[in-house]
């Protein structure tokens, strides 16, 4: 991330023959179920899918080789422990004795046998700039500028609010006509009424459902409940999510706090860190499913992020957690426009960085250039400098090779976002033992950690800012202009990251051995 530099690799010559890139490559036509599920396996030469080539290091590099476990650190919303497709690569902590009440290893967190909460059984939270505004206007810039991204925020979801209750409205004038509960497209196209208010319902709905395909009805219900949780619960001033936690969250040695259950009480609050470990670890080639990138690593849950803006101090705690109890990658998949205790989260990072951990970042969903507008957490306090050397900023790829394969909504910044990761339409578990496409830069980000820990598992003499140098400068280059953000502005490629290339875990292992060999003949390196 940002001037970087190149510390350790430019030490010796090591060059991995990088695949030459060119819009030739791109995949014709439409994507088949079987590649769509995998797609960010597969490789953009013999694919022609702009994937990370894990599927090919699978293949030819790693068969017969043997690998040292991983514990991946998941902050996030919860995991489903007890996923089919999960279950078996949870971290346990040997520690600790299963519900005796009593703290076994003295860490101050007892019976944490798989991780720990540290929302309790709060899940709805407001924005970061809803918080700022509760307190007394002391008449900073940041207390303005949150002011006026709340207007703007509110009036958006009033408008957004105003859109769903009409789509909601159509569906149930469709659903009444038709006398049934689920409809399809077929049943939209036959429908003949004169009635005005039928015809435009149809006419509403079989927009929608064109565009959205047969689980239109699932998407519009998702949204409705988007909208109606920002309202509600994101936007509302008179909400507080966290009284119920009992702890203080403007005071960071307040530390014992939350509880042992690391999915939320809803299980469905949870859906996105199960998601996210899936991504890394669902277990491969048992016909379950997607596979994970990792498949030799346990997932070690950490709750911390809400239906809202996470805490600062949460964050923190939950990174220092996930360090001491041995992991060695952590994913963060989560981000917020506002930090008011930036600080704590710095020295977290510095602190996972002394205990030669690596932190793999998601850039955020906004469109926007994090180099000159703001986004939380950052390993930099100008945008300019690092503070430490152990965190990878993802953005998020869609699966079309070309100038629209940075995904639309994917931050990017040519010094704070370090490289990018598949991030639109990923497969991986969910609740209640099944599976679903999601998208987001949080799915870009376990992505690229679940290569981190494959490079941790197969190559563990490799130190964390060894392991990030290596994801960077492996990558595949994208030598043409991509449209990227909200505006859809054309630039190259090479000015979207620091590294202007894309994730490629074939090169990052080959590279991997070269460098391990280096280091093993001369550790000083």
């Amino acid at each position: 991330m940002k001037f970087i530099k190149i510390f350790v690799l430019s030490l010796f010559s090591l060059t991995v023959a990088a695949q030459t890139a060119d819009k030739s490559l791109a995949k014709k036509g439409t994507l088949t179920e079987q590649q769509l599920q995998r797609w960010s396996h597969l490789d953009l030469v013999k694919d022609s899918i702009p994937g990370m080539s894990v599927d090919k290091a699978y293949n030819e590099l790693l068969k017969g080789k043997k690998s040292t476990k991983v514990i991946v650190g998941v902050i996030d919303s919860g995991v489903d422990i007890n996923h089919d497709d999960l279950k078996s690569v949870i971290w346990t902590n040997k520690k600790e004795i299963p519900g005796n009440g009593v703290d076994d290893d003295k860490n101050g967190y007892t019976d944490d046998v798989h991780g720990w909460n540290f929302l309790g059984e709060s899940n709805n939270e407001n924005l970061e700039l809803v918080r700022i505004l509760k307190k007394p206007d002391d008449g900073s810039a940041a207390y303005k500028a949150a002011l006026e991204d709340y207007e703007k925020k509110n009036q958006k979801m009033l408008k957004n609010k105003f859109q769903v209750d009409f789509i909601i409205a159509a569906d149930k004038n469709i659903r009444e006509y038709l006398n049934k509960e689920n409809y399809t497209i077929e049943d939209l196209k036959a429908i003949t009424s004169s009635d005005k208010k039928i015809y435009q319902s149809k006419m509403v709905m079989l927009s929608i459902a064109e565009d959205a395909g047969e689980g239109f009805r699932d998407d519009i219900n998702d949204y409705k409940e988007q909208v109606y949780d920002q309202l509600n619960f994101n936007l509302n001033k008179d909400f507080d999510g966290r009284k119920i936690v009992g702890d203080n969250p403007e005071d960071i040695t307040n530390k014992i706090y939350g509880n042992n259950v690391v999915y939320s009480k809803e299980r469905k609050d949870s859906f996105h860190g199960t998601h996210v470990a899936g991504i890394i670890a669902q277990v491969r080639n048992n016909n379950l499913g997607g596979d994970g990138v990792a498949d030799n690593v346990e997932i070690l849950p950490v709750r911390a992020v809400p239906n809202g803006d996470e805490y600062d101090k949460d964050i923190a705690l939950a990174i220092r957690y996930a360090v001491d109890n041995g992991a060695k990658v952590i994913n963060g998949s989560f981000g917020k426009d506002y930090s008011p205790h930036k600080e704590w989260v710095w020295d977290a990072i510095k602190y996972a960085e002394s205990k030669d951990v690596l932190l793999v970042f998601a850039a955020g969903n906004d469109g926007k250039n994090i180099d000159v507008e703001p986004s939380f957490p950052a390993d930099t306090k100008d945008k300019k400098t690092e503070i430490a050397k152990n965190v990878l900023t993802i953005g998020a790829l869609d699966n079309k090779y070309g100038e629209n394969m940075v995904a639309d909504f994917s931050n990017y910044g040519q010094k704070n976002v370090d490289i990018f990761a598949p991030g639109v339409k990923i497969y991986a578990t969910v609740g209640d033992n099944k599976y679903k496409y999601e998208q987001g830069t949080s799915m870009a980000s376990p992505n690229a950690a679940g290569v981190a820990a494959l490079i941790r598992s197969y190559y563990p003499s490799l130190k964390a800012a060894q392991v990030k140098q290596i994801i960077m400068q492996s990558g595949t280059p994208v030598p043409f202009d991509v449209v990227v953000g909200e505006t859809a502005e054309k630039m190259p490629f090479s000015k979207t990251c620091v590294s202007g290339k894309i994730v490629n875990a074939y090169n990052a292992l080959k590279m991997a051995e070269t460098m391990a060999k280096k280091t093993k003949k001369n550790p000083k390196l």
